[in-house]
């Protein structure tokens, strides 16, 4: 039976983006080039060129892929219980802003998307649209089931959900817990609830 092509590519591809995620958190995103995280990787320079442009892009492809499902997309869950879903996610997301690894790897990042513009413009474009469409939808299934108010901001709903759990995260001012994370949840739901109309 001959190799299975797309099945080394994808092994080749998650190595790589394991790598680059190593290395920011070993040596921080200045100092990783294309060459180290192929040199980590253990494939050419050349296979990640063909993928992707720039080790910005490698890195940002590596952080999006922690969200991502077996099909590459990013998607959250809709069981029609719209408090149960946040709270999953938003506990799931405390459970990953905890973890040393990816919370080593997201502040080494953040430092250089604060004084970087072009890189800032590639992480909105590579990982936060993404997501930040992913939980749109999300809300929006919700509006039409009447769990939201139908005239509701969702950008701002989420700005509710996400803002004080990241700034909690970056200026460690509190536990990122399940408490925290349902608290957060609640606050929202509560704020951006259906309102009777007479």
């Amino acid at each position: 039976m001959p190799p299975d092509a797309a099945r080394r590519s994808d092994r080749s591809r998650l190595a790589i983006l394991a790598a680059a995620r190593d290395l920011v958190v070993e040596v921080g995103y200045p100092r990783v080039s294309i060459e180290a995280i192929a040199r980590r990787a253990g494939v050419g320079k050349q296979t990640i060129y063909r993928w992707w442009p720039s080790k910005g892009a490698v890195v940002f492809d590596a952080v999006r892929a922690l969200s991502e499902d077996e099909a590459g997309a990013i998607t959250l869950p809709d069981t029609g219980d719209l408090e149960a879903d946040l709270k999953t996610v938003l506990r799931a997301t405390a459970v990953e802003f905890t973890d040393p690894t990816l919370s080593a790897l997201l502040r080494a990042l953040y430092a250089e998307i604060a004084v970087d513009p072009e890189l800032a413009t590639l992480y909105q474009e590579k990982v936060e649209r993404p997501l930040t469409e992913a939980k749109l939808d999300r809300l929006r299934s919700a509006q039409r089931a009447g769990q939201l108010d139908p005239d509701a901001d969702l950008a701002l709903c989420l700005d509710f959900l996400y803002a004080p759990f990241t700034q909690r995260w970056l200026s460690r001012t509190g536990p990122l817990d399940d408490a925290y994370a349902d608290a957060l949840v609640e606050a929202t739901l509560r704020a951006f609830a259906p309102t009777a109309r007479g």
